[in-house]
């Protein structure tokens, strides 16, 4: 199967550069796959699809902002983005210009250095570290250490600081937009879903940013279930595929889990006929790590690599609400897993002729 398969033309002025102003009045097109047919609505009409004893599973993950500026001791700006927390206050980070940036090397960041000063990894600047006499160093927010270049170029980075580390990524970073985003976001909060909980994403899964919690209430009273998992998505989720053939392709991985409860919902709706419906590809390609045969699944945590591409066979999902993606894309090849290439390309040749919004601030389409 070759990569080319998934391709489309997408004119550059349908990439959505902002959010909606109001989140449930995206548009929203539906697809029935045993009908064959796509309907134009509009979000909030969702509920019009979806049934009492359903089963809607939503990424709770929260986007941190993730890509913060400083110097070097030379004064040249560097910048970093968050990648993955690997443990404590050890991360792995996309750092540029990363030549620049070898093992040992520290960087200051921080809104109260004024200066920014970098600190070289020498023997004078380690002494004037440990005593606390270095006044720039006093000034910065956050301090990081290059402990290891990773292989693909990332690099295993030490934080230091004084204070709650989130807190501190709150005053001096942002949010790492997806490279197809120009403009900037006026409000950090249209980057989060409004159920965001738990902190650890370097993108948002967007299909979620179409709810209110109106929405929620309303779906909610009408039967049908919420249940949650969290996965930390990680910038892989935009590097393009660079093999000919689907099948030599090797995904990035993400960490997820999801608890007791949530799990009781999921198979409550399996047992009684019913759907699950996930809310994003995050959602599905944990629900599908870890269902068995049957599509029931358990509390689980850990790390999921999960490619999912036409001939794959869905053991838990019914029905998806995601965004439109990019071309050849891992996202367009899963949903054409799910719903056949061909019908999907179709859809996306429709939304174009119609001037749907497209990937991370754009319109929506619900998959049954």
């Amino acid at each position: 199967m070759q990569v080319s398969d998934f391709n489309y033309d997408l004119p550059e002025e349908l990439i959505a550069q902002v959010p909606i102003e109001k989140r449930d009045e995206s548009r929203l097109m539906v697809l029935n796959r045993e009908k064959q047919t796509i309907e134009h609505k509009t979000f909030k009409e969702i509920i019009d699809y979806l049934e009492p004893g359903d089963c809607l599973v939503r990424n709770n993950t929260k986007v941190i902002p993730a890509r913060i500026y400083g110097r070097k001791a030379t004064g040249a700006h560097v910048e970093f983005l968050l990648l993955n927390n690997i443990e404590g206050d050890i991360w792995e980070c996309i750092v540029r210009p990363g030549n620049k940036l070898h093992v040992g090397t520290k960087v200051l960041f921080g809104e109260n250095n004024k200066k920014n000063v970098a600190i070289d990894n020498n023997k004078a600047n380690k002494s004037a570290v440990a005593n606390n006499s270095n006044k720039e160093s006093e000034k910065a927010l956050l301090e990081a250490e290059i402990l290891e270049i990773m292989p693909g170029g990332t690099r295993k980075v030490k934080f230091y600081y004084d204070g709650i580390f989130n807190e501190i990524l709150d005053k001096i970073g942002l949010m790492p937009l997806p490279p197809y985003i120009h403009e900037e976001l006026k409000e950090k909060d249209r980057y989060q879903t409004v159920y965001a909980k738990y902190e650890g994403s370097a993108a948002a899964p967007t299909a979620g940013l179409h709810f209110t919690p109106e929405l929620l209430k309303k779906i909610e009273e009408k039967g049908v279930d919420i249940a949650n998992v969290t996965l930390h998505v990680g910038i892989g989720t935009f590097r393009p595929v660079k093999e000919e053939k689907v099948e030599d392709h090797e995904m990035h991985s993400e960490h997820f889990y999801i608890k007791q409860e949530d799990v009781e919902k999921i198979n409550r709706a399996k047992k009684n006929g019913k759907r699950v419906i996930a809310v994003g590809t995050t959602s599905c390609r944990v629900l599908e790590t870890i269902a068995d045969e049957n599509g029931m699944v358990k509390e689980t945590e850990g790390d999921t690599q999960i490619f999912i591409y036409p001939g794959y066979k869905f053991k838990c999902l019914d029905g998806l609400i995601t965004n439109f993606h990019l071309p050849q894309s891992t996202l367009l090849m899963l949903v054409s897993a799910l719903a056949g290439r061909d019908y999907i390309l179709k859809a996306y040749n429709e939304a174009v002729k119609e001037r749907y919004r497209f990937f991370s601030f754009g319109d929506a389409m619900f998959i049954y």
